[in-house]
């Protein structure tokens, strides 16, 4: 009785974009609530990762850079966004863009190998209805050879919680408006190749990231547990590029989750700007 009480009230909460798409079958893809809810937690933690964005050695020695960040978030479809039965649609599409601040800093070298780390940070600044905190940072180890190949390897980590109303309500006219509380966190490890041409360095980059998260439904004070978080393969293309003293990198971000693309994958563009120093 409860669950088909609750199942009536979340048809009050079908965004009206996605009416018709709640009405017809569910796509070859879907499996069940749970596969559906891990994708969405595996989604999120995935949009905010410390891809490389720059080239396996990202300063000359004894430099570094800040520069702005700005990641693509693709919107979610109906499909993707539909839960409880595919009698209700989450709140999911808030941010298409996650701006992160970050700098980068390569020490000098010893013989042809170089240590370098970086961190992002975004505040606690409410922007597109969602108060977000993230720290990342990475440390990575690299070689360049006379010819301008870079070789290198880097650890990298993200630690991320987004206060706003996720799950919305069952039904909008009169229930309140409740926070939600996500958190999630990611790390991985990456193998870099690229290659200097003048001024401008393509790069590739593939390696394994974790993802974990904590969802709190603020409306009926559940914990949304994922049964499966993202564990799998990460790839980058990209090139970083530089004028005098501006620096500029995009990447195309990959997470395709081969094992079973139903519990959540990313595919994504990054780029960023900044000064050198």
């Amino acid at each position: 009785m409860i669950a088909l009480l609750s199942a009536s009230a979340a048809f009050a909460q079908i965004a009206p974009e996605c009416a018709d798409v709640a009405a017809g079958d569910a796509p070859g893809w879907y499996v069940d609530d749970q596969h559906q809810q891990d994708f969405l937690l595996n989604f999120f933690a995935l949009a905010t990762t410390f891809s490389p964005i720059h080239a396996p050695i990202p300063d000359e020695p004894g430099h570094g850079d800040v520069s702005l960040e700005l990641s693509l978030i693709p919107p979610l479809s109906c499909d993707r966004r539909l839960v409880l039965s595919r009698t209700k649609t989450e709140e999911t599409n808030k941010a298409p863009i996650l701006p992160r601040p970050q700098g980068h800093f390569t020490f000098p070298e010893i013989g042809r190998f170089r240590l370098y780390g970086g961190a992002g940070y975004i505040p606690p600044i409410t922007v597109f209805g969602t108060r977000n905190v993230i720290a990342s940072g990475e440390v990575g180890f690299g070689w360049e050879s006379e010819g301008g190949l870079q070789l290198a390897g880097r650890y990298h980590w993200t630690l991320m919680k987004t206060i706003a109303e996720i799950a919305g309500p069952f039904d909008p006219e009169n229930d309140p408006v409740v926070l939600d509380f996500f958190s999630g966190s990611t790390f991985g490890l990456d193998l870099m190749a690229g290659l200097r041409i003048k001024s401008v360095i393509p790069y590739v980059s593939l390696g394994v990231t974790d993802a974990s998260t904590f969802f709190y439904i603020g409306d009926d004070a559940v914990v949304s547990n994922n049964l499966t978080p993202y564990i799998g393969p990460v790839a980058s293309l990209g090139a970083q590029g530089s004028i005098q003293r501006l620096v500029f990198a995009g990447e195309l971000y990959a997470a395709p989750n081969t094992f079973d693309a139903s519990l959540g994958h990313l595919y994504t563009a990054r780029v960023r700007a900044g000064v050198t120093f």
